[in-house]
């Protein structure tokens, strides 16, 4: 089994937050393949189901992002989930908007969700990261990270959010780096072939004694 967990504040106020981008790609990948009604249990909406042939537990901790670690502890520890088969997924503000990586362990670059769920659990997670982007002045961060996805913004959160969802499989088998690469493929647009000159068209560099 492997535990994913999504982190976000939970609430009306907090739900279309930059913040929260981590609940919204567990909500994808449990509507994407059929996952169980969510249940209140370790101080979190948990509910369960499979990815690939793998059984998984999503994991929406309700105790605020910087109590995170609670959930994840009761829950890794009940059901012996190794630190090697949870999967957190955040937003990353020091990556590009809309970009996905995947690494085990690492720091916590001032995230008070990690910052939870390491001191709880320890370190050697895997951090599936969410590119918010940066907005550019130290002063403007928590404006930016506590802020609404705007309308521009969900022409690439939506088409990610899915593409998340339809490569979580590979997570669930151990290729971080395919998930990486499907999402990619599935979130680049597709050049548009250039078109054939048509027969009844003019010829080009005629020379001069044509």
């Amino acid at each position: 089994m492997l535990l994913i967990v999504g982190l976000g504040n939970p609430g009306e106020t907090y739900q279309n937050h930059r913040h929260n981008v981590g609940f919204m790609a567990v909500d994808a990948i449990a509507a994407a393949h059929g996952f169980g009604p969510a249940r209140l249990k370790y101080r979190a909406h948990v509910s369960e189901g499979t990815l690939g042939s793998e059984k998984a537990l999503i994991v929406k901790p309700m105790t605020f992002m910087n109590e995170s670690g609670n959930a994840v502890r009761d829950a890794a520890a009940f059901h012996k989930i190794p630190l090697d088969r949870i999967f957190v997924i955040y937003d990353e503000l020091d990556l590009a908007e809309g970009k996905v990586r995947v690494k085990l362990g690492g720091g916590n670059a001032g995230h008070n969700g990690l910052r939870s769920i390491s001191a709880h659990v320890g370190n050697d997670y895997w951090r599936v990261r969410i590119g918010i982007g940066h907005p550019g002045e130290k002063e403007r961060v928590t404006g930016h990270v506590l802020g609404n996805f705007t309308k521009a913004d969900r022409t690439w959160v939506d088409p990610l959010l899915d593409a998340i969802a339809q490569a979580a499989p590979f997570l669930a088998k151990g290729d971080e780096a395919g998930f990486m690469n499907k999402v990619t493929l599935l979130t680049t647009p597709k050049k548009e072939p250039k078109p054939k000159p048509k027969d009844d068209e003019p010829r080009q560099n005629k020379s001069k004694d044509e």
